[in-house]
C-alpha cells in the first residue's frame, strides 16, 4: 500500500501574522514587475529556472525590438525569438513555450488577454495549464498578477519557508527539487500548499484580497531571496524568525 502523509496546517493566525511581520520589514512591494499584463505573462514564462535579473535583460531585448505585443511576438521566427530571450537561459526551450502560449492567445483569443482570462478562475486556470510549457506556478502567476484572479502562487521560496517553519508537514523521505538545484523537503504538494494559503488568507474582503495575495507572495519572495536562502539561512535577521519552531528551523538533509 502506498505511503500516505498528513500535512500539518498552521493556524490561520500564524500565516496572517507572518504577513504583518514581512510587511513591517519590507513595505508594500507593488509586485509583479512588469509594465503591462502581457509583459507579466511573458515574464512568468521567462523566469522559469532563472533569476529575475536575467528576465529583465531578455524583456529589455524584446522591448528594444519593439516586439512586446502578442501579434508582433508571435510573428517572429522561433530562432529570432530565441536570440532575443537568450539572457533568460534555456532560450530554445522557452522560445517554444512562449510560442505555445502566444498561439493560444493570438489564434484562439485574437491577442486579447481579457478573453484568455475570462470566466471563473478554475476555467481560466485549466485553459492555461492545457498550454505546453505552462505549469501551476506559471499559470497562477499569470492569473494573479495579469488576470485579476485570486489564485495564490506557490514557488520555491514559499516551499522552503513553509518547510523551515514546520508549516507543511514533516520532511519527505524522497526530497523534491526545491528550485535552482537544491534539495527541498516540503512534503506538501503544490495544490495542498495553495489550499493552505488560500484558506488561511481569505479573511480580507474580496475587493482587497487580490492585492493582499499579490503582496503576500511578493513578501515571501523577499524573505526567500534575502534571508531564507538555500545555503546559510539568516534566521536571526529574518522578519519571520519569531515564528520558527522552538527547536529551530527544519533543515533539509542532503548536499546544498
Amino acid at each position: 500500500m502506498a505511503a500516505t502523509h498528513r500535512i500539518s496546517r498552521p493556524p490561520a493566525a500564524v500565516l496572517r501574522r507572518a504577513y504583518d511581520l514581512m510587511h513591517q520589514r519590507f513595505g508594500h512591494q507593488g509586485w509583479w514587475p512588469g509594465e503591462t499584463p502581457f509583459e507579466v505573462c511573458v515574464g512568468a514564462i521567462l523566469t522559469q529556472n532563472t533569476n529575475w535579473s536575467n528576465v529583465e535583460r531578455a524583456i529589455a531585448h524584446l522591448r528594444a525590438a519593439d516586439a512586446l505585443d502578442p501579434q508582433k511576438l508571435f510573428s517572429l521566427p522561433e530562432r529570432r525569438l530565441a536570440e532575443l530571450i537568450r539572457p533568460a537561459g534555456y532560450f530554445n526551450v522557452k522560445a517554444r513555450r512562449l510560442r505555445s502560449f502566444l498561439r493560444v492567445l493570438v489564434e484562439q483569443c485574437d491577442g486579447d488577454l481579457a478573453r484568455l482570462f475570462a470566466g471563473e478562475t478554475a476555467a481560466a486556470r485549466a485553459r492555461l495549464l492545457a498550454t505546453h510549457g505552462i505549469g501551476p506556478e506559471t499559470a497562477d502567476s499569470m492569473l494573479l498578477y495579469a488576470g485579476g484572479h485570486r489564485s495564490f502562487v506557490i514557488d520555491a521560496y514559499t516551499q522552503r519557508i513553509f518547510h523551515r517553519h514546520g508549516w507543511c508537514g514533516a520532511e519527505s523521505r524522497r526530497p523534491k527539487a526545491e528550485g535552482r538545484g537544491s534539495p527541498g523537503a516540503c512534503e506538501a504538494t503544490y495544490d495542498e500548499l495553495q489550499t493552505i494559503c488560500q484558506t488561511a488568507l481569505d479573511h480580507k474582503p474580496p475587493a482587497q484580497r487580490l492585492d493582499y495575495w499579490q503582496d503576500y507572495h511578493a513578501q515571501l519572495v523577499m524573505v526567500g531571496k534575502h534571508f531564507c536562502r538555500t545555503r546559510r539561512a539568516l534566521c536571526d535577521q529574518c522578519p519571520l524568525g519569531p515564528l520558527l519552531p522552538p527547536a529551530g528551523p527544519n533543515v533539509a538533509r542532503g548536499p546544498d
